[in-house]
């Protein structure tokens, strides 16, 4: 009896352990001074990872498993792979070997399933020469050598490469169509005196969170303007909104700063936080991050409402959020949600150029609004800039009747003073928008 229970066993183990993980697919996506590979697995896949010099290689080992499709041809189409082979190894395991043209810091890890893919491996390969960085170290360098030097605006396309982001009913990726309306973007600042653009993400790959706001502190940028399109489960919603950062996601990102700040070169608004105690490194933390906050509530508001002549908004007021891309505590940050890709009309109208444009063109002439009201020391915009305009509020007087006799819009004229009501005392001094 006990070695019928044992076979019976054995059996319904058998199918179990003979079990291999196929390899459904490998995908491939370059970005600059970066490359990733996806395996699409059938299961989590156990596997090592490993490097072989002279020639430089890099091998894969997959356990108990199958390869389902022929690995692509790279000859002459990537930069850093020159080939792709693999053999099934005695043991049952697979060898996938990457034949490289020079040296990767290579590291791998699993994904667990979503909306659009199933388990996958992913192995990621930083380019030893990091091409990305030595460009951002000659655009900063030029930046640095000009007196009247333009201002830069950082231009985020959300998610890219193996990261979709929301897919809309008629199969549209958000992350193709914030890259189209992101390239657009570029292109008008590009086209006005003393701005200039820097696309965070040029084509379809992923960017990590915190290395898009690396990228855009590297290029000494002014303002980041992150591009996503939302999504949400009636598709009946719809709208664009405009983020800034939370209170408490300003914090936890401070806490991170002032916790790593031995470890790290980088600098908050010109000045090093490594040699400063914890005080000092504090109050340093919190006075770049509320003029940052200031500055980026005010990005936002004009953002708003250009958007808000173009088209419906989701809510009248700018939102607050945590999202890591804008945790910058030294670049004014805000995040567009263009539309809802989830809304069949907003979807559609999301993959019409002609609305492209209009999106494109009202986030410039947002930007532009703040600018020219607050253009950064030292740029050739305020250079250009006129002088502003002063107004001595005299007994009487109203908001209203200021923004008449000026021929101005009230709320430009609150936007250029700061104000929060249309409270006003006699002896105040206005600033007067230009018309």
């Amino acid at each position: 009896m006990k070695r019928i229970a044992a076979s019976i066993l054995l059996l319904f183990a058998l199918p179990l352990m003979a079990q291999p993980v196929s390899i459904n697919s490998l995908r491939l996506w370059s970005a600059p001074g970066h490359i990733r590979l996806v395996l699409d697995t059938s299961a989590p896949a156990k596997h090592t990872l490993f490097s072989l010099s002279n020639p430089p290689r890099l091998v894969l080992d997959v356990e108990q498993a199958v390869l389902r499709e022929a690995l692509p041809e790279l000859k002459g189409k990537n930069q850093v792979i020159k080939g792709l082979r693999s053999a099934k190894k005695k043991d049952g395991s697979l060898r996938v070997v990457l034949d490289l043209i020079r040296e990767v810091k290579p590291k791998s890890f699993m994904l667990n399933p979503n909306s659009e893919y199933g388990h996958r491996l992913v192995i990621d390969l930083d380019d030893a020469e990091q091409p990305a960085a030595e460009q951002a170290q000659k655009t900063v360098a030029s930046v640095k050598e000009s007196n009247d030097r333009e201002i830069i605006v950082a231009v985020d396309a959300g998610h890219g490469g193996d990261d979709p982001g929301a897919k809309g009913r008629g199969g549209t990726y958000e992350k193709d169509v914030v890259l189209a309306i992101a390239k657009k973007l570029a292109g008008r600042i590009d086209r006005e005196k003393g701005m200039k653009a820097v696309l965070v993400r040029r084509g379809d790959y992923y960017i990590g969170l915190r290395k898009r706001m690396m990228l855009a502190r590297e290029q000494q940028a002014d303002l980041f303007v992150s591009l996503h399109a939302d999504a949400f489960r009636d598709p009946r919603v719809g709208g664009s909104s405009v983020y800034t950062l939370s209170r408490r996601g300003a914090s936890s990102e401070a806490a991170r700063w002032l916790a790593e700040r031995e470890n790290s070169a980088d600098l908050v608004g010109g000045v090093s936080l490594e040699d400063k105690d914890e005080l000092l490194a504090s109050v340093l933390l919190d006075l770049s991050q509320t003029g940052t906050q200031e500055a980026s509530d005010q990005v936002a508001h004009h953002l708003l409402r250009r958007l808000e002549r173009i088209g419906k908004t989701h809510k009248g007021r700018v939102q607050q959020a945590g999202f890591m891309v804008l945790k910058s505590p030294d670049i004014p940050s805000v995040l567009v949600e263009l539309a809802y890709i989830s809304n069949p009309v907003e979807e559609k109208k999301l993959r019409n150029h002609q609305h492209q444009d209009q999106m494109a063109d009202a986030i410039l002439v947002g930007i532009k609004d703040y600018f020219t009201q607050n253009p950064p020391p030292g740029t050739l915009l305020a250079k250009l800039a006129p002088e502003p305009r002063g107004h001595v509020i005299s007994r009487g007087e109203t908001l209203g009747l200021i923004a008449q006799q000026y021929q101005v819009s009230l709320n430009s004229l609150r936007s250029a003073n700061n104000l929060s009501s249309d409270r006003i005392r006699v002896g105040q001094v206005l600033q007067i928008p230009e018309t």
